[in-house]
Order: C-alpha cells, then structure tokens, then sequence
C-alpha cells in the first residue's frame, strides 16, 4: 500500500489538469483552509458523493497510563471526523 502525501497529491493535480504547479498548491491549501475554518466554528462540511467532515465531541473518560498502570483523566475534547460518502465507498470497494 502506497501512501500518497501532499507534494505526490498535488502533481497527480497538476498531472490531470493544465494548470501549473504554483496554482495547483494555492488552490489545495486554500481548500484545506476553508474545511478547517468551517470546522473551527462548528460547522459541516458536505462534498457531495465524496464525503463530510464535521466535529465530534468527545466526552471526558478515564484512561490508563501504559507506563505506570495509574488511571488518568482524559479531558473532554472536539475532535474533526470523516464519513465517506456513497460515491467514494463504491470507487473504493
């Protein structure tokens, strides 16, 4: 399994489209700030047939310490999550 990153992202972009690299980059970094920012206010974020991003929260529990065996607190959290959409499920099964 191959694990594709940002750089190897954007030239598969640039490989599919005629745009250049510079503009590639711009438009994904933009993209991902705008998911981000909408995610920041509590807001959800619907590509439609790839999926949503939203924010989850996640109640406070108590964990263990690998360590020392001595039980800790985890704070509550808001954590962002993923869920596939049909389109992407089926192009992946």
């Amino acid at each position: 399994m191959k694990n594709v990153n940002r750089e190897m992202l954007v030239h598969a972009i640039v490989d599919k489209t005629d745009l250049s690299k510079k503009d590639v980059e711009a438009v994904l970094e933009c993209t991902l700030d705008v998911i981000t920012g909408e995610l920041q206010k509590g807001n959800k974020v619907t590509l439609t047939g790839f999926g949503t991003f939203k924010v989850s929260q996640r109640a406070s529990r108590e964990g263990i310490n690998p360590q020392t065996k001595a039980k800790i607190t985890i704070p509550a959290m808001t954590v962002p999550k993923f869920t596939a959409g049909k389109t992407l499920k089926e192009a992946v099964k």
